[in-house]
């Protein structure tokens, strides 16, 4: 059996929930909208939804934890 500490599951159950609404996100990439943040660097609100997602999870778990973030640069811990 594998053992992970408490830091793995928080970020497994995050993953787990930003998971299903990406998967849908790009089963429909017709209709995906997607927007330039510099050449040759883009941005999906996939991205954005399964980050806000990500940093929702992560500050309920670890409110005092502070992150640095792809689309968001850094947030400030508590």
């Amino acid at each position: 059996m594998v053992s992970h500490s408490g830091l793995i599951t928080v970020m497994e159950k995050a993953c787990r929930k930003a998971g299903p609404r990406l998967r849908r996100d790009f089963n429909e990439v017709s209709q995906l909208q997607v927007s330039r943040k510099g050449p040759a660097d883009f941005v999906s609100m996939a991205d954005k939804r399964a980050e806000e997602t990500l940093i929702e999870e992560l500050r309920h778990a670890r409110p005092d934890w502070g992150m640095l973030v792809e689309e968001r640069g850094v947030i400030e811990g508590d």
